[in-house]
């Protein structure tokens, strides 16, 4: 059978199903009696097997069944969760998220399981089934529609039967055009075990897995539930051809009330009053598609929405270059036209940027386990809080900003949290805690990272940043705290006596900084010794259509970025002067250093920019730091495509991409950043 158009969806719902365990173990491990959550796991670690299986990820199928039997036996009592089963679990969720990751790169997600599996094989204790008692008034029968039941499961009907569960035989016939059957069926199951206790199926549990059955599978299970609400849970699910549902009757055993749902057939003949005989037309439709009439998402391929979003950003383009158009020609039915069409793009804009934002917890999910094994490998009690993790943020930022993240978390972790009996002589709780908050401001995402452990010592800090060289004592006694707390940033910096594996592992968090800052980015520090600390990063919403100011310098033209702009100025001559030959400006109490851009990239000028008595300037902010940019002239606000500058350029010092205007011409897209060095 031909998988590789179901690969995508294969991954996709693997990492969801992998996420789910690795959310449902950390609950557990706080909750160890919480049936509910064991189910939650159980369900996910099936599912996943059943769909490695199908696709031929045999290793992964392997390593999930035997994780499955452990979850089996913790919710029957057999097995009790301790740190021991929890770290054992935790592994292989690891082993299988490389292997998933690997096939995502095209490879075939084989790893050498064999050790794990001997260890989860350890954890399995042997099930002893009590003997079911032989009364002559257990009626049922030990075959029933071909499900040769054994004496114990004979007993687990009779006794469901007297505490008020209805017992059925679910056969369930697939369309013959059906390609991943084993995936049906465990899309069947998995809508099964949210409302029964599934006893038995034929044929066997593993073979259905494999989609090793002609069209047909029958489930025995016991439920609550009518037989009119089994089959619409089961019609939900697609590519099904009939549904039959029998009632096993502890009595006389007797096929009772067999009724047929043929989902074939445009109207259906079923009981009256069933919830699936109304509007039958359109619950066909809904369910031939695998979904219930209430859906209102899709899957969409990340690549088609970049594609989309590249195909959107040329519109910008050809909408800049009529905008032009229209205002040379003067013509008032063109520029209506024109008009109309920057509306109805700005709204379509928005609806592109919408898509390609996801939430941040996506990255956040990530931290909880992390934050478990840290605490035990250093030997620190910390209770980790996420915030906001429904925030919204460009999936090209959430793609990039990971890593920072880990780094700064570690970091915490490691030099800001403290060991319980430090913390206990300091009148804390033995307890620390971190805070990850996500929230929207503007048009940019913050990011808090909050502890409440020893905080920077600022003495500390400058010390060594002294004796590395990177800053002379004299510049030390001129620093603001906000400064001081900031030299952690500087290139070579570490407080650490050894490298340490857990927070920088000899990469200093100046790394951290220029990632953000690459991004568009700032991060900002709040400390207080003895109390904690608080690193805020800001970001952007998105990174490829911004908002800019066009200026010109000489004949070219260049854009930078406004979400960096404080203000424009027209300066007179008198209003500039020099400190030790660098153009200042008194900007509102602070003098500023002013670059000229026609000077900062060589060009020659003329004699008229000699005599110049006023310029234009535009005042930059990073942090705390103010510069001033000296230009010819404001162009004005524009929405601008941002293009890299490719392999070649990529690499060119003070650029950070460019954009077609809408004359044709290209404009070099200025990166701030590079005027606070």
């Amino acid at each position: 059978m031909e998988t590789n158009q179901y690969l995508e969806v294969f991954l996709d719902e693997s990492r969801e199903h992998l996420q789910a365990v690795n959310d449902n173990i950390l609950k557990l491990e706080k909750e160890p009696t919480n049936i509910e959550i064991i189910n939650e796991i159980f369900r996910s670690a099936h599912t996943l097997k059943g769909m490695s299986a199908t696709m031929g990820f045999d290793d992964i199928a392997a390593l999930t069944h035997k994780m499955e039997n452990v979850f089996d036996q913790i919710r029957n009592n057999k097995i009790n969760v301790s740190s021991k089963v929890i770290d054992i679990i935790f592994l292989a969720i690891e082993y299988l998220e490389e292997m998933v990751q690997s096939i995502s790169e095209g490879k075939d997600g084989k790893k050498d399981v064999t050790e794990l599996v001997k260890r989860l094989e350890q954890l399995v204790q042997v099930e002893i089934v009590p003997s079911a008692s032989k009364q002559q008034d257990s009626k049922v029968e030990e075959s029933v529609m071909g499900l040769d039941l054994d004496e114990y499961q004979r007993t687990i009907i009779k006794h469901g039967i007297r505490q008020g569960f209805f017992a059925y035989q679910v056969t369930v016939e697939l369309r013959e055009d059906c390609m991943l059957k084993g995936v049906r069926a465990y899309m069947v199951f998995e809508q099964m075990e949210n409302h029964a206790e599934i006893i038995k199926t034929v044929p066997a549990t593993e073979k259905i897995e494999e989609g090793d059955f002609e069209q047909t599978f029958s489930l025995l299970l016991l439920t609550k539930e009518m037989n009119e609400d089994i089959k619409k849970l089961i019609s939900n699910v697609s590519e099904i051809k009939q549904i039959r549902v029998n009632s096993i009757n502890l009595e006389n055993v007797s096929e009772k009330e067999e009724e047929t749902f043929d989902k074939s057939k445009e109207k259906k003949e079923s009981i009256e009053g069933s919830p699936i005989q109304a509007d039958s037309s359109k619950n066909n439709s809904s369910m031939e598609h695998g979904t219930s009439s209430g859906s209102h998402t899709i899957r969409v391929n990340l690549e088609k929405i970049d594609e989309l979003m590249n195909l959107f950003e040329e519109v910008v383009v050809d909408r800049g270059r009529l905008e032009t158009i229209s205002e040379s020609l003067r013509s008032s039915a063109l520029k209506e036209t024109v008009d109309h069409m920057s509306r109805i793009s700005t709204q379509l804009q928005t609806l592109i940027l919408t898509l390609r934002m996801v939430p941040i917890e996506q990255v956040f999910n990530r931290f909880p386990r992390m934050i478990r094994g840290l605490s035990r490998d250093l030997h620190k009690k910390i209770n980790l809080t996420i915030e906001g993790a429904e925030t919204e943020l460009d999936r090209t930022v959430i793609d990039e900003i990971g890593d920072p993240l880990v780094h700064m978390i570690r970091n915490s972790v490691d030099h800001g949290i403290e060991l319980p009996e430090v913390r206990k002589q300091s009148g804390k709780t033995e307890e620390g805690h971190l805070t990850l908050r996500a929230f929207h401001s503007g048009n940019h995402v913050f990011i808090e990272i909050e502890d409440d452990g020893a905080g920077i010592d600022q003495e500390k800090v400058a010390a060594k940043a002294i004796d590395k060289g990177l800053i002379s004592a004299e510049q030390v006694k001129t620093l603001s705290d906000e400064e001081a707390n900031k030299l952690i940033f500087l290139s070579g910096f570490s407080t650490a006596d050894k490298v340490s594996n857990i927070s920088g592992r000899g990469v200093g968090l100046d790394v951290v900084k220029n990632k953000i800052e690459a991004l568009g980015g700032q991060i900002d520090i709040q400390s207080t010794k003895g109390k904690g600390s608080i690193f805020t990063i800001q970001l952007p919403l998105t990174l490829s259509i911004i908002t800019s100011l066009l200026v010109r310098v000489l004949e070219a033209t260049y854009a930078i970025p406004l979400s960096s702009i404080v203000e424009t100025l027209l300066l007179d001559k008198e209003q500039i002067f020099y400190v030790n030959s660098q153009k200042v400006y008194d900007y509102r109490g602070h003098i500023i250093p002013l670059v000229s851009l026609s000077e900062y990239f060589h060009y020659q000028v003329g004699e008229k920019q000699g005599i110049q008595q006023e310029f234009y300037v535009a005042i930059i902010k990073k942090g705390d730091q103010f510069v001033g940019l000296m230009v010819d002239d404001l162009v004005g606000q524009k929405e601008i495509v941002l293009k890299t500058l490719g392999v070649y350029l990529g690499d060119v010092s003070g650029f950070s991409g460019a954009t077609i205007l809408g004359d044709g011409s290209v404009a070099l897209v200025l990166d701030p950043n590079v005027f606070f060095k």
